[in-house]
């Protein structure tokens, strides 16, 4: 992880330091060092941050947290992040009402559970594009909407106190400082703006799609939260299993770059593991699954989850279980 994390970081470093050298020089090197300072900093939140926010890039709970920063560093709250993700969503992936991840609305249907609006009959063709707005939506949106309500979506959090707080406030002050204020005192131009655009953009797709690719599919089961319901229709293990699909397994180079996100249900089985130990563990949760009956779904490429994506958001666009609109159970707050 070490040499890998040192890979990552380099890349990054020299992407920038290129565009803030270079990029006012020429209009085409300019494009290239933004698409791949995006590229790498998509590649900080799947291999290095990821990790470390769950515990699983050093057994030393301080190296954890240090490294859990770089989430802040590239724009987003690692605070908000543990409970939006390593508990909402890892507890309750897929369950609509209770897990953010599968909540876009108005937008997007990714619920057979979700009203479904005459938009989205074309979602399967406007999504691609909306998921680029994602990071500019993490960064300046989601966080700070989420920090002054106290909730994620129906769920409750302790709001930030403290050094906590301080690392909120500082990860966006640094952020910004890096994204933002240098480049423009560097370029002095207003074609900043548009560079920072197509990075934003760039790396929102790219967070977007891999995080989709492994629970907005057809082979992933979804279960919605029922008012009073109290407890999950199958066991924790069953039910990751069941709502989470793997992608590409024989692709290492994607594995690499993803940080074994493609192995989405060993690592919703076993987040505190580092991913680097998902290829070896699939075997043996594929063949502990077939053993107690328990479906282990997987598609076979990269060309292939993103087909099933595809397909998933275009039927949900189109109908539900019924063949009518449905509503939205919302569990009690």
């Amino acid at each position: 992880m070490h040499a890998k994390t040192a890979t990552i970081l380099a890349w990054f470093a020299a992407s920038y330091g290129l565009l803030l050298l270079w990029g006012g020089r020429s209009a085409p090197l300019a494009v290239l060092a933004t698409v791949s300072v995006a590229l790498a900093t998509a590649g900080i939140g799947f291999s290095v941050m990821h990790d470390a926010n769950h515990g699983a890039y050093s057994r030393s709970p301080r190296v954890n947290r240090a490294w859990g920063l770089a989430l802040d560093f590239v724009g987003a709250s690692s605070y908000v992040w543990h409970f939006k993700h390593n508990v909402h969503h890892h507890t309750y992936a897929n369950i609509d009402g209770m897990d953010a991840d599968v909540d876009a609305a108005p937008f997007l249907r990714l619920a057979k559970s979700q009203p479904l609006h005459a938009l989205h009959r074309y979602q399967h063709l406007y999504a691609w594009p909306l998921y680029g707005v994602l990071a500019v939506k993490w960064w300046f949106v989601d966080d700070l909407v989420d920090l002054v309500r106290g909730r994620i979506g129906q769920l409750p959090f302790p709001r930030p106190k403290g050094r906590e707080l301080a690392a909120v406030v500082a990860g966006k002050a640094v952020f910004l400082g890096w994204a933002v204020v240098v480049p423009l005192v560097v370029f002095r131009s207003g074609w900043f703006a548009p560079f920072f655009l197509l990075g934003a953009l760039t790396l929102g797709m790219v967070l977007s799609v891999v995080f989709q690719l492994a629970h907005a599919v057809p082979d992933a089961e979804f279960h919605a939260a029922l008012p009073g319901e109290q407890r999950m229709p199958r066991g924790w293990a069953e039910h990751q299993v069941r709502a989470t699909v793997d992608f590409a397994p024989s692709n290492h180079l994607l594995g690499w770059y993803v940080g074994g996100l493609n192995f989405q249900i060993e690592h919703h089985l076993c987040p505190e593991v580092c991913h680097t130990h998902y290829r070896a563990l699939a075997g043996i949760v594929e063949a502990t699954c077939l053993e107690h009956g328990v479906p282990y779904r997987t598609e076979p490429s990269l060309r292939h989850a993103l087909g099933a994506h595809y397909r998933f958001l275009r039927v949900l666009g189109r109908r539900n279980a019924n063949g009518a609109t449905a509503s939205r159970p919302r569990c009690p707050a």
